[in-house]
């Protein structure tokens, strides 16, 4: 098996002993005649942009989960997977599930400034609802983690598919959900029909005072209607793992503004540790024809 590696530098360097470790049988190369190949592992910041001279490759298998940056890719005719990987899916819930303890408690209340607030005491878990948008791998994930603390957790996704211990409602039921929403996850992927979905209208139909947790896509909230929304408190906090330009520069509002806390995309990181196996026994799978895991639908994007 020859295995084309296009991902950046600092991906190589990572990845490269993991997967030779997990792949024993595999020739990884970087470079070489693209008709050689038999699969690419891809990841953003890698020098393959035409796949088309890769015609007898079975499988493109991401490093990441989401793949916005390459399934619009006309020249990408060969089956593409995305990486489904348990390190990630904990990562991103235990994010989520810390910033949204830190929300349930309050705990920027607290100014160590002299003054004795007890009471400002928090509800317990069980009586506070966490609403998830996206109930993929990661939003079952944080899911879990959340229902383990006592939260009732309130999920939205495209196809409304159940979820144990979740109600589940479809995307077209979004804005009445969002009312009973005092903590919003949001981990819908980025599509043409989730860009810009928490607009001015959906945003103003908060609670006063509600938080938003954003480590999805950067695509999902108007930022500009973000920041009005926060004037009025509606949201009360957003936090933003993601935005539409990373590194998001040093100027921008969202630095300055007192109900925004940026993260710098560190919510989920695909690490070679866990993901190798994953990537491995999907290009197994492809050169054995057997079924690949986690092949995206063109047509939905992801």
């Amino acid at each position: 098996m020859q295995i084309r590696f296009s991902a950046s530098d600092e991906a190589w360097s990572r990845w490269a002993p993991v997967l030779r470790a997990t792949l024993p049988e595999a020739w990884l190369s970087r470079d070489g005649d693209p008709a050689s190949f038999d699969a690419i592992i891809y990841a953003p910041g890698g020098d393959i942009t035409d796949f088309a001279p890769y015609r007898n490759v079975r499988l493109v298998q991401s490093l990441w989960a989401g793949v916005e940056r390459i399934v619009t890719n006309d020249t990408l005719t060969q089956p593409l997977a995305r990486m489904v990987d348990p390190g990630l899916a904990q990562g991103m819930a235990e994010y989520c599930t810390g910033w949204a303890m830190r929300a349930h408690l309050g705990m920027d209340r607290y100014a160590q400034d002299g003054v004795w607030r007890n009471e400002l005491s928090p509800p317990l878990a069980t009586d506070r609802t966490v609403t998830i948008l996206g109930m993929g791998e990661l939003g079952r994930a944080t899911a879990a983690m959340l229902r383990g603390i006592g939260f009732p957790v309130t999920g939205v996704s495209a196809s409304g598919r159940p979820v144990q211990g979740v109600t589940v409602h479809p995307l077209a039921d979004l804005d009445p959900v969002l009312a009973q929403a005092s903590i919003l996850i949001c981990l819908l992927p980025d599509t043409p029909g989730t860009r810009n979905l928490l607009d001015a209208k959906r945003l103003a139909m908060l609670p006063q005072g509600a938080w938003v947790i954003n480590p999805g896509r950067g695509t999902l909230i108007d930022d500009q209607a973000l920041l009005e929304a926060l004037d009025r408190g509606r949201p009360g906090h957003a936090v933003l793992d993601v935005l539409r330009t990373e590194p998001l520069p040093a100027g921008h509002s969202f630095w300055a503004h007192p109900g925004v806390t940026v993260t710098p995309h560190i919510a989920a990181e695909t690490r070679p540790e866990t993901a190798a196996p994953v990537a491995a026994e999907n290009l197994r799978r492809a050169m054995s024809g057997r079924p690949v895991m986690n092949l995206v639908d063109r047509a939905k994007g992801y």
